[in-house]
């Protein structure tokens, strides 16, 4: 009898301990990845609107050494950013909602942008995922994805003056106009986040978040 019940005993024991040390093990990794996230400021990128997003890549890039310009919101081809150095790099800049993951048409857009402007490479950074139709396009299309783990590693190791909160506080939001009334949208302060508000309410009560994807 005794050595069944040692034996169950010494393998109940095992077994508390194997859930223990990954308990533990997972524990530390979140902490870890917790860390990471705060000092590359990602939570503060997800609270930009697309405007505020560009400058910052903008800023980012100029201090791995490019001249780093944003295109016109219209007629821009295609590139949300143009970056000369080295190399001559088209970028689509993606800001999205993380439930939401970019797709095809952003890198068949960075695609024809690389070739209007004669870049050597073209890009995509979002703080959200790719789709896997969106990845095995850009593998096709040799387009560099830049998904928002590679975004929160290479900003760790650029380590910018721009930190993404110094950006997020002092640049403003892309100014907008009802599209009921045609006044200019404020932006107002809810419970939770910012929103956009029409700067004639309450004749007017439009509202719309600050980022729409």
């Amino acid at each position: 009898m005794d050595n069944p019940i040692v034996a169950f005993t010494i393998f109940f024991l095992l077994i508390v301990c194997f859930y223990v040390i990954r308990f533990i093990y997972r524990w530390i990794g979140e902490r870890i990845a917790l860390k990471r996230l705060a000092q590359s400021g990602i939570p503060y990128i997800d609270q930009m609107d697309g405007f505020q997003f560009e400058f910052y890549l903008k800023s980012l890039f100029q201090e791995l050494g490019y001249q780093a310009q944003v295109t016109p919101k219209s007629g821009d081809f295609g590139a949300d950013l143009i970056m000369k150095g080295p190399q001559k790099i088209v970028i689509q800049a993606k800001r999205y909602g993380r439930k939401n993951r970019v797709g095809i048409s952003a890198i068949q857009q960075v695609y024809g942008a690389q070739a209007y402007y004669k870049a050597d490479k073209a890009w995509v950074v979002t703080n959200s995922l790719f789709t896997k139709r969106a990845r095995a396009l850009a593998k096709a299309c040799n387009v560099q994805l830049f998904d928002r783990q590679a975004l929160q590693e290479l900003i760790l190791e650029v380590n910018p003056t721009h930190t993404a909160e110094k950006v997020y506080q002092e640049v403003k939001l892309e100014s907008r106009t009802c599209p009921t009334c045609g006044k200019v949208l404020v932006v107002r302060q809810g419970k939770k986040n910012q929103f956009f508000g029409c700067s004639s309410f309450p004749q007017c009560r439009h509202t719309e978040p600050i980022n729409t994807k």
